[in-house]
């Protein structure tokens, strides 16, 4: 019995002696009036699943904001040490940069560059009296390239090279001023060309929405090509951040290779996003100038999916970000982020990318100084400089104003460069276009890196099964003690480091009842238990009428699916579709039932819930599994529960919490998973099968590095030696027969051929939908839970 286990059994003992709730005084009542007279009336008017989601997203902001103070806490306190003790702190936070980012130094690519010659002309797209510039690829990981412009000076030897990082809206012909109006970016090009610089630009994916259709041929959810890359990459341990990072991070290296003088970056919006993460990373970097990025990050949740950066904020706001650079000189220039609005109700995840306010902004960048202070005080000439400016007042201007664009050419070559007065208004006469084509060269471009790109992710997804086996590889089956011992490691690594983990409940039951059923067969009450402050789990508890207080019988808790409610399974007078009254009906027939409400309803107010969740390296089930404890632990302290016969049987998104809440709540004594289980990172991460996940308007079910720990298969391996079982409908579309039998048989090799208790675990296969079937289920919990009186 563990330590919690045990002081909660001391506890109720000792609340019973002082009660003394003998059993001859239980035999004196009946359980309704046990549980109306040791109970609070529940009062709550209004929507009560509503309110939760409320709850539980006011908690969430609020650990978003403590997590901030906690983080800046431990930086300030990490670098007031030794020099040595700060380069320890920095390097310890690259590798976690590099882990929240999915970067993995095996999958670097040589270092190489190459001209992308197009049928009928060659790579040259643009030449003129000042410059010439060609179409580039460049290797970034296995199969994976990065493209762009390399921009040249015609009449001269560079003696710089200066990488564009530019706006994912951005192309690099925009630079050169081949799509339209010649802007700044095209004047600044040109005026460090002129002073002999070599400029690469590289092309980033768009955020243009796009109906993505099924390869079946069913259409989907509406989604920008940047979520599309992000949802499987994210299942695998990747992140499309990361993958445009290590096209940076390979361009670095090249241009550092071809020893052509000092080497600069240049990060604008989502370029400029990029450019922090490569600068952090790297090491041969001189100049960084960012503009239109540097800001609190707290925000995260509300920007592009594609930015949903799992734990980020536990570690990384901009300030410490901008503290692992290693360049001499770092210039900031705070000026107006890129907007970017995406409409709920498309599939897609909706999402506002703002300029912060110019006081978060100011904050963020003191807060930056005093980190940068106390490395230049321990390591004064390691340590490089940094500085910002503000484009118009209070950052209100836009990317790329004289003065630092002065400032960042006089670091990077040496010298200050010539600006006429008559250049003042920053433009110029327009280059020659050649023949070329920029529309059909930005669109090419872009088509073969999303294919490269999702190319990778696919061979990783296939590649996760042997990756999976490596990591669990300490896992011993020679007996059933030495299996329970050596599975506790994962069971804490999958809760702390894929669930994430805010802690036990720490708040007394308070629990608060209402009678919402009676019938002829049992009794129904609404039950409010207290889980953390303003943080409470509702759900519905049901009772047999013949129950005596002088019994001990076990509780089934059945979990409705998504933007499902307590009453879907447990209201006896209303046949649900998909649950067919299958909690009234177990307790119609002994059992005593709690139907829990889980967060996951009210669409995109709960799918936020995950990204707040995810920002701080939590997800919902860090809300949901402390919820369920607290259930199971409150359900133990009635005087006529079994305790030790507590069972979960789950649907649809209720198996989803059948695969994940067991595995950590093992007060839990057996789970079924209806209507969900199947090979899951396959169905999270396949850019080929209609049943994915990529095509949908689920963006919130996708868990970052699934793939490399935690199958449905391995989730079951927690769960073991307790009894687990699967319900699967024929015609259900979560998945098709094979991909479920699939993933169950090595459910059952464990149980079976490797642990020798393979009457622990089955499947049962039914002709029908995604549905309760309830007949094998039924079967199995009478089975294990051994309740004579059934």
């Amino acid at each position: 019995m563990n330590s919690r286990k045990w002081l909660k059994s001391a506890l109720i003992g000792g609340i019973a002696l002082a009660l003394n709730l003998t059993p001859s005084i239980f035999a004196e009542t009946d359980p309704v009036s046990w549980l109306e007279s040791n109970t609070d009336p529940l009062d709550w008017e209004g929507d009560i699943a509503s309110r939760l989601v409320d709850k539980v997203d006011a908690f969430l902001l609020d650990q978003i904001e403590k997590n901030k103070s906690v983080r800046r806490s431990v930086w300030i306190q990490g670098l007031t040490g030794n020099r040595e003790s700060n380069q320890e702190l920095l390097t310890q936070a690259r590798a976690s940069l590099k882990a929240v980012l999915g970067i993995r130094d095996e999958d670097r690519a040589p270092v190489s560059m190459a001209p992308i010659v197009t049928l009928g002309s060659d790579s040259v797209i643009l030449e003129d009296e000042l410059l010439r510039a060609g179409m580039v690829r460049w290797p970034a990981l296995d199969g994976v390239n990065g493209e762009g412009l390399l921009i040249e000076p015609r009449e001269r030897s560079a003696t710089a090279t200066i990488i564009i990082s530019p706006d994912a809206e951005q192309s690099p012909e925009d630079w050169l001023g081949l799509t339209g109006d010649l802007g700044r970016e095209a004047w600044w090009v040109r005026k460090f060309v002129e002073s002999g610089g070599r400029i690469i630009v590289p092309g980033w994916i768009s955020r243009e929405v796009q109906r993505r259709q099924s390869p079946s041929g069913g259409w989907g959810a509406d989604l920008t090509h940047r979520e599309f890359l992000y949802r499987p990459a994210f299942t695998m341990g990747r992140t499309l951040v990361g993958y445009e990072t290590q096209k940076l991070l390979a361009l670095i290296d090249w241009a550092n290779a071809t020893e052509t003088g000092p080497v600069g970056l240049i990060g604008f919006g989502e370029g400029g996003y990029l450019g922090m993460m490569a600068a952090a990373l790297h090491s041969e970097l001189d100049v960084v100038l960012l503009s239109g990025v540097f800001g609190p990050r707290e925000s995260q949740w509300q920007e592009p999916l594609d930015r949903n950066l799992f734990a980020l904020l536990k570690t990384f706001s901009s300030a410490e970000l901008l503290n692992l650079f290693r360049a001499d000189q770092v210039l900031i220039e705070h000026s107006q982020f890129p907007k970017v609005h995406l409409e709920p109700g498309r599939g897609g995840a909706p999402a506002d990318l703002v300029t912060p306010t110019w006081e978060s902004i100011s904050d963020e960048w003191e807060y930056a100084r005093i980190l940068h202070s106390a490395l230049k005080e321990e390591d004064p000439q390691g340590v490089g400089e940094i500085r910002s400016w503000s484009s118009g007042e209070n950052g209100s201007g836009s990317f790329g104003g004289v003065e630092v664009g002065l400032a960042f050419a006089q670091a990077l070559f040496g010298r200050k460069i010539k600006i006429q007065e008559s250049e003042s208004c920053m433009t110029f006469s327009h280059p020659s276009r050649n023949q070329f084509e920029a529309p059909a060269a930005i669109v090419g471009r872009e088509k073969r890196q999303i294919e490269e790109m999702d190319r990778y992710t696919q061979r990783l997804m296939h590649e996760s099964p042997y990756r999976r086996k490596a990591f669990l590889k300490n896992i011993n089956t020679d007996s059933l003690a030495e299996y329970e011992t050596s599975v506790v490691p994962y069971r804490d690594y999958f809760k702390n480091e894929i669930i994430g983990w805010f802690g036990d409940p720490d708040q007394p039951f308070h629990p608060r009842l209402r009678k919402i059923y009676d019938t002829q067969k049992l009794i129904g009450y609404e039950v409010v238990l207290d889980v953390w402050e303003e943080v409470f789990a509702y759900g519905i508890l049901m009772i047999p009428k013949d129950l005596r207080m002088t019994e001990k019988r076990p509780v089934v808790v059945c979990q409705h699916g998504l933007e499902g409610r307590p009453q879907d399974v447990a209201d006896p007078e209303s046949d649900h579709y998909a649950y067919h009254r299958y909690a009234a009906k177990l307790t119609e027939a002994g059992y005593i039932t709690f139907s829990p409400q889980n967060i996951y309803i009210f669409q995109d107010r709960f799918r936020t819930l995950q990204r707040k969740a995810n920002s701080i390296g939590r997800t919902l089930f860090s809300i949901i599994t402390p919820q369920h404890q607290q259930i199971v632990d409150w359900l133990q302290s009635l005087p006529f529960v079994d305790s030790d016969r507590v069972a979960f049987y789950g649907l649809s998104y209720g198996g989803k919490t059948a695969m994940r809440v067991p595995a950590i709540v093992t007060d839990y004594c057996l789970s079924i998973c209806s209507a969900d289980f199947n090979d899951w990172v396959w169905k999270n991460a396949s850019t080929r099968s209609p049943y994915s996940y990529v095509w949908s308007g689920e963006y919130e079910i996708f868990e970052f590095n699934l793939a490399e720990t935690f199958n449905y298969s391995e989730m079951a391996a927690l769960i073991a030696p307790r009894p687990f079982m699967v319900e699967r409908g024929h015609f259900d579309g979560v998945a098709p027969d094979e991909t479920v039998a699939y993933e169950f048989a090595k459910v059952r090799n464990l149980y079976q051929a490797r642990l020798g208790i393979g009457e622990r675990t089955e499947i049962e296969w039914f002709v029908g939908p995604h549905t309760i079937n309830g007949v094998g289920t039924f079967e199995f919990l009478d089975r294990w839970l051994d309740w004579e009186d059934r």
